[in-house]
């Protein structure tokens, strides 16, 4: 089942983090966050991935061209270095294509620009370049798989410490909670499509706001809501949270729900 991943954006909040680097490729641990993304899929047997690149896809290119499974992996080395056995493997299944999908590109023009390569499979799944989860990937597909829906996304709550406030029409405050209790669901930004999104992208149009909302007044829309962990990398700060989480040995999108342990445990 093919992956489509949004590279392109800019990440201006993240500037301050990795000024040089597309948001994708800044760096959690000794790897870059598209990296623990496609590792989240791969651990669910979604090897094949297409990256809709835009702001510096160089550098996402340079990254897997130049990529050395034994940099990142234990390994014996014999013969002088003539032969080199890998104890543990990274991406060694993975397939990439990688396609220009505009500097300035929505969301889902990016999409648009890459049905040629998933519009022939029942469904195919997409998601953002900076979101981590542990999700069950499979309850989601099977859930899209028995419906007669077009399109699944996750839907979370929220994790930012905001409050939620009920305002009158004589701008009388009648309810302030926190977000977290006040049955809010936010949009998680996995995704799982059947080719039917692409009667609903327009030119110049968004994904979610555009297409996504004419195919919810179908009716041709389901969410999968999750309370398990979620996190988007939108600021340093939410960096610095993951950053921690890895380093203590407790970065849950290494362990997503639903894959025996010994396979989902976390990268050395």
């Amino acid at each position: 089942m093919k992956v489509v991943l949004f590279c392109g954006g800019l990440g201006l909040r993240m500037r301050e983090a990795s000024p040089l680097l597309p948001k994708p490729m800044v760096p959690l641990g000794p790897r870059p966050i598209l990296w623990h993304i496609m590792k989240y899929y791969s651990k669910f047997g979604c090897t094949d991935f297409v990256l809709c690149l835009g702001y510096r896809g160089e550098v996402i290119k340079e990254y897997f061209l130049g990529y050395n499974e034994a940099l990142s992996n234990d390994f014996v080395l014999r013969d002088g270095g003539k032969h080199i056995e890998l104890l543990s493997t990274d991406a060694h299944d993975w397939s990439i294509t990688f396609v220009n999908t505009g500097l300035n590109a929505t969301i889902g023009e990016r999409l648009q620009h890459v049905r040629q390569y998933v519009q022939d499979d029942d469904i195919f799944l997409a998601t953002y370049g900076d979101g981590l989860t542990d999700a069950p990937l499979p309850k989601m597909i099977e859930m899209l798989e028995a419906s007669d829906k077009g399109a699944l996304f996750m839907c979370v709550r929220p994790t930012q410490p905001f409050h939620f406030v009920e305002v009158d029409g004589d701008g009388g405050v009648t309810g302030i909670r926190a977000a977290a209790h006040a049955g809010l669901w936010l949009n998680g930004g996995y995704f799982a499509f059947r080719p039917e999104i692409f009667d609903y992208l327009r030119p110049g149009e968004d994904l979610v706001d555009d297409a996504l909302n004419r195919m919810i007044a179908d009716g041709r829309v389901i969410a999968y809501r999750y309370d398990g962990f979620w996190a988007a990398m939108d600021t340093l700060k939410d960096k610095q949270l993951l950053e921690s989480l890895f380093e203590a040995g407790d970065a849950p999108w290494s362990r997503p729900r639903g894959v025996e342990p010994a396979d989902a445990a976390p990268p050395p």
